[in-house]
């Protein structure tokens, strides 16, 4: 019955407004009830008779004020130059791309000593200038190395006295950025670094940090994986070089192994597990970063006196030039040339423990005898001086004057972390475990 009602009341609203409306209405009508079958309504009006040529125009005028220049404020304008420097530039050309039309300017960047690190120009790096509207020079700034840059300023401008300018390098302070990353071995450690866009410098700390568990050499099985957080470092946004790893965790032979930077009130640094273990060990297993053990310790054929004799170190084969590190803390006691063993370094370390490192092709800066050593510097680099058929490391590992086999002997742990640090780790180590994880589930290689 209600429905017939609804039915009579239809027809009878469609006659009406057929009569009086026309059809548009009534289709108009249809479209807002059907729409709504479809799960949408849309609104809209059509205005059929608007006439925009009855709309009235006027011009609208107001006078501004504009400053008035003067030509003193013209001439103390300062503009603001930077370059990026290419293969190719000299000194004078990309003054001439900065704008410098300054004579007293170059001639004191040519012969002023403080200022000769403009004539070292890397590619890559940025330069800029600050000149007035006629090229004379206000101020330069050079980031010439990751760890320094080079100021010159101009003293004074008077037209009556001749320019005066002074150059100062001083030491960065870098802004740290927060990158992670996480990795499968395929083959090696570098190649998995590489395949994340990870830094070498990341990927040698990644080794030293777990070289006290994992041997880099044998140890690595494809379809390891590791998770990593790190520091690049910039200047005034411009990258400078990779930082310190924050926290790392890898999975080797589905055995985990964690560590977390932490640094105490003393400004100390350490890795540690996240329950608070010192990741490192009073030694390293190994003073190269990557390499195979080309001989191993104990009694061989010699490979040029073709006698058997005993061999009372390891040796690592390695690029010419790969660095070596120092296997643990301790004092140079000495660096020089010593017979077969071409250039060599030894190291003094407590409990009457020394190292040796051999047949190398150059010393690290300052190494000489007393110099004070800490565990991971680099001492020297791998060469084939003294009786070498190419290029390796030579390494030994003596306790009260006695060869050991350094890949064989026990290697005790460091000093734990100070019971009144340990609260203030926990609450470090406890996020970080978590940002790692975060890291560690992601489905994709490479994570900022």
């Amino acid at each position: 019955m209600k429905f017939a009602k609804l039915k009579i009341l239809s027809q009878n609203l469609t006659e009406s407004l057929w009569n009086s409306g026309g059809k548009r209405t009534i289709i108009a009508i249809g479209v807002l009830l059907v729409l709504p079958v479809f799960g949408m309504l849309t609104a809209f009006g059509v205005a059929s008779d608007t006439k925009l040529d009855s709309l009235q125009r006027r011009d609208v005028s107001q006078v501004l004020t504009l400053p008035i220049v003067t030509d003193d404020e013209v001439d103390n304008e300062r503009f603001y130059n930077t370059e990026f420097i290419q293969r190719g530039d000299t000194v004078a050309t990309l003054l001439q791309r900065l704008n410098v039309n300054d004579a007293a300017a170059f001639n004191f960047l040519r012969s002023e000593p403080s200022a000769k690190a403009i004539f070292q120009l890397r590619p890559g790096r940025s330069i800029r200038a600050v000149t007035d509207s006629d090229g004379e020079l206000y101020s330069l700034r050079y980031l010439y190395s990751s760890e320094s840059l080079l100021e010159v300023t101009r003293q004074n401008d008077g037209a009556s006295e001749a320019p005066r300018f002074i150059a100062q390098q001083r030491a960065l302070n870098p802004m740290p950025q927060t990158v992670q990353r996480t990795g499968t071995i395929k083959s090696s450690l570098y190649g998995a670094t590489d395949d994340a866009g990870i830094p070498d410098a990341i990927a040698n700390q990644l080794a030293r940090i777990f070289s006290t568990d994992i041997d880099f050499h044998i140890d690595l099985r494809r379809g390891d994986r590791f998770s990593v957080v790190y520091e690049m470092l910039y200047q005034d946004g411009e990258y400078l070089r990779p930082g310190r790893v924050l926290s790392a965790e890898f999975m080797n032979n589905n055995k985990k192994f964690e560590a977390f930077l932490f640094t105490d009130a003393e400004g100390n640094e350490g890795y540690y597990s996240a329950e608070g273990q010192n990741r490192a060990k009073s030694f390293l297993r190994s003073p190269l970063a990557f390499s195979r053990i080309s001989s191993g310790f104990g009694g061989r054929m010699h490979p040029i006196f073709r006698n058997w004799r005993a061999h009372t170190g390891v040796d690592f084969a390695a690029p010419r030039g790969t660095p070596v590190w120092a296997t643990a803390d301790g004092v140079i006691e000495y660096a020089g040339v010593k017979g077969g063993y071409g250039n060599v370094v030894e190291i003094r370390h407590s409990g009457s423990v020394t190292t040796l490192y051999g047949h190398l092709s150059a010393f690290a800066a300052g190494m000489r005898k007393g110099t004070r050593i800490s565990q991971g510097q680099t001492v020297a680099y791998v060469g084939a001086t003294g009786f070498a058929t190419g290029p390796h490391l030579h390494y030994e590992f003596k306790i009260a004057g006695a060869h050991q086999d350094p890949m064989r002997v026990a290697l005790p742990k460091a000093d734990p972390l100070a019971a009144k640090y340990r609260a203030a780790f926990l609450s470090q180590s406890a996020a970080q475990v978590q940002q790692l994880a975060l890291i560690r589930d992601a489905n994709f290689g490479k994570f900022e």
